[in-house]
């Protein structure tokens, strides 16, 4: 499955991700300069959760165009289901 995402729903994704590199230098850094553990925690806690609804909304986009295209044989939606099904768990 090829990463065909329309230009709006791509920015949004990569919004997310810049935000949470931004979230990781900050962790580093964090870490470095021997903040509090809960501090860091609830860095890194705010980060998965960013990198999660990232990898979700990207999921969500492939299952959309696969339900659009309706035109595809049975036995290839079948196996399009199964692989977004696969990726979905990935993140759970």
């Amino acid at each position: 499955m090829e990463l065909d995402m329309a230009a709006d729903e791509l920015k949004s994704v990569l919004n997310r991700l810049k935000r949470a590199q931004g979230q990781i230098a900050g962790i580093i850094k964090m870490i470095e300069e021997g903040r509090d553990c809960e501090d860091v925690i609830t860095q890194l806690a705010a980060v998965s959760r960013a990198l999660d609804r990232a990898g979700f909304a990207i999921i969500a986009t492939g299952l959309q165009h696969c339900m659009a295209d309706g035109e595809q044989p049975e036995a290839d939606r079948n196996q399009m289901r199964a692989r977004l099904e696969k990726l979905f768990l990935s993140l759970a």
